[in-house]
């Protein structure tokens, strides 16, 4: 497979609280033979606190990055996190729209942004870039008992102008990607449902709420697991699950996992390199991997077990009509 070079913000969260999102997407991202380049000096993009101050100053956290790119000789920028693409994505729709903006965005940083940088989630670098059989071909072990919600939280791909990516009400992104890592996927009607965000501190019953619902949804679509692309959602849905369960009286004990480290399982790769011992939840009674060969060899039997019943029913119903 020949060897694609992007661009890659890792962001704040993925240095800390979200380390596995990191570890998992850059040993998969490997796997498709894709390398991933961090710009020299990166820093915070602002993300959700600094637009409500000032949206010049959100813009120019942003944009600094964006310049670094720009600095690579790159044109397209990969990151993971949904609030860091926003960040990226506004900076970008604003100063390329509305020159006046843009001046004064540029006068707050060190070197000017040609507004020369695409903004692409690595959701859609693996859905759209690399594409569906690439990810197929990788595939080495099947998860027989896994049973997914895939969950995109509320920014993924809204607002649709800005995002520019998948069904702003209904995605599929995530859904395709895994299918075709052989992951059985479930219809989940509350992939885009808030879990309540950053307001996980100063509304704490209000997210622990919000998220139990999207416990309650995933749980009523015979899930046994979701996948998240979003450190925050992760964070409310995991570490705070004990929190919901106080809260609203019930008892969930759903793994809450990166999307990449379902990819990762689906490659061979070890739970460890992928930061599977980080989450709250273990997600080991839904994660037993065979082989793709054992699993095809089982489809086969069941296949073969089934033509004389199917040939006894038919033989059965064309007697009984003579």
């Amino acid at each position: 497979m020949a060897e694609k070079e992007y661009a890659y913000f890792s962001g704040c969260s993925l240095e800390g609280t979200a380390k596995e999102y990191d570890e998992s997407l850059r040993a998969v991202m490997k796997a498709l033979g894709v390398n991933l380049v961090e710009p020299d000096d990166w820093s915070c993009c602002g993300s959700t606190p600094a637009h409500t101050v000032d949206h010049v100053f959100a813009a120019a956290l942003a944009a600094r990055n964006l310049t670094l790119v720009e600095k690579m000789n790159k044109d397209v920028l990969t990151t993971p996190c949904p609030s860091c693409l926003m960040a990226f994505k506004k900076a970008q729709y604003n100063m390329s729209r509305d020159e006046a903006f843009k001046g004064e965005v540029n006068g707050l940083l060190d070197e000017a942004y040609n507004c020369g940088v695409e903004s692409k989630s690595s959701l859609q670098i693996i859905y759209e870039d690399i594409g569906l059989d690439a990810i197929t071909a990788r595939v080495t072990h099947i998860m027989p008992d896994l049973k997914v919600a895939p969950y995109y939280g509320c920014i993924l791909s809204r607002p649709p102008d800005i995002a520019q990516f998948d069904d702003p009400e209904n995605p599929v992104s995530m859904d395709k990607v895994l299918t075709a890592a052989g992951i059985q996927v479930q219809d989940f009607a509350f992939k885009m449902e808030c879990c309540g965000a950053a307001f996980g501190v100063p509304k704490r019953e209000m997210v622990n709420r919000l998220s139990g619902k999207v416990l309650e949804m995933a749980v009523d679509a015979g899930a046994n697991c979701i996948a998240v692309a979003c450190p925050l959602c992760q964070q409310n849905l995991d570490l705070r699950q004990e929190q919901v369960n106080k809260t609203t009286g019930s008892n969930y004990n759903i793994p809450i996992i990166y999307f990449t480290q379902l990819l990762g399982l689906a490659y061979g790769l070890s739970p460890k390199e992928l930061g599977m011992d980080k989450v709250i939840v273990s997600a080991d009674s839904v994660t037993r991997r065979i082989t793709r060969e054992e699993y095809e060899k089982i489809k086969a039997e069941e296949a073969a077990a089934k033509k004389p019943q199917k040939a006894k029913k038919e033989a059965a119903a064309e007697e009984t009509n003579n």
